[in-house]
Parts: structure tokens; C-alpha cells; sequence
């Protein structure tokens, strides 16, 4: 099976053999290079980061100007119609890296799901909804998508760990829509596996701080085996 967001993913290596994999989603207009020397900066040895690029959409959002986007934004509020058909397919093609990762040897529990902005929400919607259990997900800056469609009695993820990070002085998505995400988060997850970070000062960006705090969660969660 071919899968697209691979042929021109970037690939940070891991120094040794590869025993887990992080796939890192960009925000709306970057591409995975955007994220790249960051993510090498906090790599493992063991832990291979997939840093795919999202295709070039119109975005309604941006006067319906063609950019990197997992899928189309309408607004960026938390009553903002929503892309559904866009989310879901764009968290297939997520899934599909995910498959073509265990089939080459590295299982669906050792694949966390990592992302900033837009690609937060995407890991974090496609984290919730794929039939297997991953490692975790870190989402940067970022909210749930579809969030009126989960709820306690549908969810099988209880156990999913979850780091949330978000900037203090955040005007592209304010933090207190990272805090009302966390709040839904709690409902769907063991309240106790989710963990909510906020920076003073720190715009919609990352920090090193952001950072070390995120590298810390994946040692943590994917432990060299």
C-alpha cells in the first residue's frame, strides 16, 4: 500500500536501531522541515521522528487562499462550523503512516502522535479515534476537533497519555481554548493521563522550555527498549 504523506515526509533518524517513532504533524502553511531542526534538537537514539507535509488546500479561513493544510478551517473559535469530512479523511492518512510503521516493525504502541497548531488537532482527533492503542500524543497550541462528538461512553481510550502545551499570550488560538480543550480531554481520558502545560510570555511558538518538557514525555512514554 502506497501512502502519500510518506514519499516526501522528513526524517529525523534515530542514532541506533529504531525501536519507536513519532510522527510530528506542522501547523497551517508550514511543511515538515518547519519542525525538523526543533525536533532534532530533543531526539532519542531509539526514536525516529516522521515529519509528513500536509497538502496544499484552500483555506476558507484565509480567504480561501491555497496552502499546507490537513484540512480546512472555517474559524477559530470553539463554535466554528467545522470540516468534518476534511478531519476524517485527513486522520486516515495519519492512520495509514501509522500501518505502514508497524508493518516495517514498529507496533502501533511504541508510534506517538505529536503536533503544533492545526497539527495538534489533527494528532489529538486522530490519537482518539484510531482503533489502536498508541503510545501518546503531545499537542502544541492547539484544540480538539469535532469535540461534540466524543464523550466518556464512547470512548476506548481511558488510557491514552496526553501532554498539552500552550502559550500564555497565545492570540491565534488563545489559551483558554487549550484549557476547554483539556477540560473535554478529562471526560474522554483518565483524567490522571492528561497533563496540561501553560508559558507565560509564549506566543502561538515554541519554547525551549515547550520543548524540553515535550522530550521529557516522550522518554517517559517510549522508553528505550
Amino acid at each position: 500500500m502506497s501512502v502519500p504523506l510518506l514519499t516526501e515526509a522528513v526524517t529525523v533518524s534515530g542514532l541506533e536501531k529504531e525501536t519507536a517513532a513519532v510522527i510530528f504533524l506542522h501547523g497551517l502553511g508550514d511543511t515538515g522541515h518547519g519542525w525538523a531542526d526543533t525536533l532534532t534538537a530533543i531526539r532519542l537514539p531509539h526514536v525516529k521522528f516522521i515529519c509528513p507535509h500536509a497538502p496544499k488546500i484552500p483555506v476558507t479561513l484565509n480567504m480561501g487562499m491555497t496552502m499546507p493544510a490537513w484540512f480546512d478551517l472555517k474559524g477559530l473559535s470553539p463554535d466554528s462550523q467545522e470540516d468534518e469530512a476534511g478531519i476524517k479523511k485527513a486522520a486516515e492518512n495519519i492512520r495509514a503512516i501509522i500501518e505502514h510503521e508497524a508493518k516495517n516493525g514498529i507496533p502501533p504502541n511504541r508510534i506517538m502522535l505529536c503536533g503544533f497548531s492545526q497539527g495538534g488537532a489533527l494528532s489529538l482527533y486522530t490519537a482518539l479515534t484510531c482503533q489502536h492503542e498508541l503510545a501518546g500524543v503531545v499537542a502544541l497550541s492547539c484544540w480538539l476537533p469535532l469535540h461534540s462528538s466524543f464523550s466518556s461512553a464512547s470512548s476506548g481510550k481511558k488510557n491514552l497519555p496526553i501532554l498539552q502545551c500552550h502559550g500564555e499570550t497565545d492570540l491565534m488560538i488563545p489559551v483558554l481554548f487549550g484549557a476547554m480543550t483539556a477540560e473535554k480531554l478529562k471526560t474522554i481520558v483518565n483524567p490522571q493521563m492528561t497533563t496540561f502545560k501553560t508559558y507565560p510570555g509564549l506566543a502561538h511558538c515554541s519554547s525551549p522550555q515547550e520543548m524540553a518538557a515535550v522530550k521529557e514525555f516522550i522518554e517517559k512514554h517510549l522508553p528505550r527498549i
